[in-house]
């Protein structure tokens, strides 16, 4: 069975993959290889814009498809930027604009208190579903830090830690991080589905 990873953010092909793996009667595909249209992103939450993206994809390409949207949810400010994470600064998608502006927002504020909130779904060409939800809980730090990572990994510290995400080698990120507590969720689904199939 071929399934398609329904991002073009190569940063989240790669950290998918590395999740992942390999699992048996299972090739994944991707954007690349399997071209679709873009999807708009115009749902007012993570689920409705993985469930868009998941849907849209599956209905373009015929195959299974697993999509996610990912936020950053911050107490002191309401879950913001939450849903908007990747445009928060304008529709851009600049990481860095984004990460001024939060750091911004947050100067005079002492509840550092966040969570990156990772939804997924597989979505099938008949209608079919399934969803999955990953939380990381952790804080918001006082400057950047760290050269790895993508998005606002060099200002989230997870909790328990000193480090920031953007500090963490993939690996060590992979271990922890809300979208592999999603996928692992997800997973079942997934190996029903090959399982199926063969």
């Amino acid at each position: 069975m071929t399934i398609l990873l329904g991002t073009r953010n190569t940063h989240k092909l790669a950290e998918c993959m590395r999740i992942l793996g390999e699992i048996p009667g299972v090739a994944w595909t991707d954007p690349q290889r399997c071209p679709f249209p873009e999807v708009m992103e115009t749902g007012a939450s993570l689920e409705e814009n993985a469930h868009l993206k998941a849907k849209q994809a599956a209905e373009a390409t015929g195959l299974p498809t697993l999509a996610e949207d990912s936020g950053l949810e911050v107490a002191a400010l309401a879950g913001a930027p939450g849903v908007r994470s990747a445009r928060y600064a304008g529709e851009d998608k600049n990481h860095q604009a984004n990460t001024r502006l939060l750091l911004q927002e947050l100067q005079d504020t002492a509840d550092r208190r966040a969570q990156f909130r990772t939804m997924v779904v597989l979505a099938l060409p008949d209608g079919r579903t399934w969803q999955a939800e990953g939380v990381l809980p952790g804080t918001i730090s006082r400057s950047p830090r760290g050269q790895g990572g993508f998005g606002y990994d060099p200002v989230f510290v997870p909790l328990g830690m000193q480090s920031t995400l953007a500090e963490l080698s993939p690996e060590e990120k992979d271990r922890i991080s809300h979208r592999r507590r999603a996928l692992e969720a997800i997973r079942p689904a997934v190996l029903e589905l090959a399982k199926g199939d063969s």
